[in-house]
């Protein structure tokens, strides 16, 4: 599952990059929904929410680009959209998760909504199309996974590492143990983020976990971003890097 910031550097970019991922044949895909304080992001999706911000991006923006992008292309995979709670309680939830089903999208992400809070939101979502995906940190008490775990829908977000988003050459020794206790107490899928950059990673996981999750990684290619050229040079290294990812999953 590859995660892009809607609106970096512009939405019609967003579209490009969203179309190019699905033709490598990626699982899912999440969006994020700029905002100005981000939970658990590191520099690189910090700095792509700020430049897309810059330009004045908004949240109406965002759904009527989605909206669109689902209606007209057939072979989209799920999109997910990471969204601050901030912006949920501006909107309004039923309003925002009405919104968020009639764009297309599949499921919400809501980093700054601790699991064990979320009783009433995940009803709310239990009366739409979509799934309510929880994250688990490695510190995450035992008595908050049981929580979390009773309003987590669809998969769940398993961050590997104590601290913020970023590409990372290696994965702690523990997660496997982490993935294997989690197993033992769901059903639910297990996908994997935070530093998850390399497709080596993948077979690090491949017995414990069910997806990995790539976001700065691909994010920072679109820093430099300044004009045609530099757009397709970015969405080539997207592609490249979505291939080898797509195909490390594949492999048995």
């Amino acid at each position: 599952m590859p995660f892009i910031a809607a609106g970096d550097p512009d939405l019609e970019t967003t579209v490009e990059v969203i179309r190019e991922l699905a033709e490598a044949g990626v699982d899912l895909i999440e969006v994020g929904f700029p905002y100005s304080d981000p939970i658990a992001d590191g520099p690189v999706i910090q700095a792509s929410y700020t430049r897309a911000l810059g330009k004045g991006l908004k949240v109406e923006q965002i759904f009527d680009t989605v909206k669109t992008l689902t209606s007209t292309h057939e072979n989209l995979p799920p999109l997910v959209g990471m969204v601050a709670f901030a912006i949920i309680f501006r909107i309004g939830p039923e309003a925002f998760i009405k919104k968020a089903e009639e764009a297309g999208f599949s499921g919400l992400i809501v980093p700054d909504l601790p699991g064990d809070e979320a009783d009433e939101f995940a009803e709310l979502i239990k009366q739409s199309s979509l799934d309510l995906v929880q994250l688990i940190a490695p510190t995450t008490p035992e008595k908050r996974v049981e929580k979390i775990l009773n309003t987590a829908s669809g998969f769940l977000y398993c961050i590997s590492v104590a601290g913020i988003t970023g590409a990372r050459d290696e994965l702690p020794a523990e997660l496997n143990d982490q993935l294997r206790d989690l197993r033992s107490k769901t059903d639910l899928p297990l996908a994997v983020g935070f530093g998850i950059s390399k497709p080596e990673q993948v077979d690090i996981l491949r017995d414990v976990a069910d997806g990995v999750i790539v976001g700065s990684a691909i994010v920072r290619h679109l820093e430099d971003v300044s004009d045609d050229a530099s757009k397709a040079s970015a969405i080539e290294a997207i592609r490249e890097l979505a291939d080898g990812m797509v195909a490390a999953t594949h492999r048995s």
